[in-house]
């Protein structure tokens, strides 16, 4: 069932690097939702007929408006162009969540947080909410210069300003990130969170976990994913309706089953949101999605019908 509501944007600042920092409400006055740190809204798109997730970037303790950063990416799908287009002061966007896929481990005593252009707004919320604890933590803000580097004013105010620590691509050597020197030694109560572009991330997670940071330390959030949704034929059979259907190379599970009136909502279609996982009762799943742990994947129990295939034959739960 939806949660949707109608909420009206109430200031919008276009910030360095094409990134649209937009604060909203309630459009009935209602009181504001309850969010934890690195949640994030589901937004739709009228105009291009589409669900956009964007990570909430304000304190979670701020009950007065929500706020997120959306860059206006010129490689996207057309949602962002979409939401630099639509939300302009006074607009009312259809919008469902708060959710929380990418959850803070309050209980660490170190956390490192590591963001990568855009990648960057669920940590200020994390960073927010980390301080407001008395945690120790540091945070690493990575961009390309200093001319795209949005939310300078909110991390050079804050009153954690000392713990940001920001990286500049075009700036020299000894100030980039330096995992070998930036990152802490593996340790139980270490965690760190990434989250930007895919190149970004993988690089972060992949010399993390080489060092021995356990997986379930290192949290991820991927906004966007390069993901190849073709292959080879196979068979899905819907266990409750009683359907079987024949998944041709260049399908999706999710939109061969729309043609036979069988509903998986869809949000990213990127394998990103975790929005149409599905329970899988037998068969192999051949994982194409960002958002399932390794261990999820492992199980062989649930998939992201979007864009993750079967080899041979798939029954589903529904």
């Amino acid at each position: 069932m939806s949660d949707s509501q109608t909420y009206k944007v109430i200031r919008r600042e276009d910030d360095r690097g094409d990134i649209a920092r937009i604060q909203l409400v309630p459009e009935n006055g209602a009181a504001l939702p309850a969010f934890t740190a690195g949640a994030h809204l589901d937004i739709y798109l009228p105009d291009v007929d589409m669900w956009r997730q964007y990570s909430l970037c304000s304190d979670p303790a701020n009950t007065d408006y929500f706020e997120i950063g959306v860059l206006k990416d010129p490689n996207s799908r057309g949602g962002s162009k979409a939401v630099h287009r639509l939300a302009v002061e006074g607009a009312q966007l259809k919008i469902e969540g708060p959710r929380n896929h990418f959850p803070l481990d309050e209980t660490a005593t170190k956390t490192v947080l590591l963001g990568g252009g855009i990648g960057v707004t669920p940590m200020i919320a994390m960073a927010d909410r980390l301080h407001a604890l008395g945690k120790d933590f540091v945070f690493h803000y990575c961009t390309r210069s200093a001319s795209v580097t949005a939310f300078k004013d909110k991390l050079t105010q804050a009153p954690y300003a000392d713990r940001v620590m920001v990286h500049h691509d075009d700036l020299d050597e000894a100030q980039r990130l330096d995992l070998t020197r930036d990152i802490p030694a593996p340790d139980a109560d270490t965690h760190l969170y990434v989250c930007g572009p895919q190149g970004f991330m993988d690089w972060v997670i992949g010399t993390a976990e080489a060092a021995g940071h356990a997986t379930a330390n290192v949290h991820r959030e991927y906004f966007s994913s390069d993901v190849d949704t073709a292959g080879d034929s196979f068979e899905v059979e819907c266990a409750q309706s009683g359907i079987t259907v024949q998944i041709g190379p260049t399908d999706t599970i999710a939109k061969a089953l729309a043609q036979q009136g069988i509903r998986i909502e869809v949000k990213c279609e990127e394998g990103v949101c975790g929005t149409c996982i599905t329970d899988v009762l037998e068969g192999e799943i051949d994982h194409r999605d960002q958002f399932l742990t390794e261990e999820e994947r492992n199980d062989m129990d649930q998939m992201c019908a979007c864009c993750s295939r079967g080899r041979g034959k798939l029954v589903l739960d529904i």
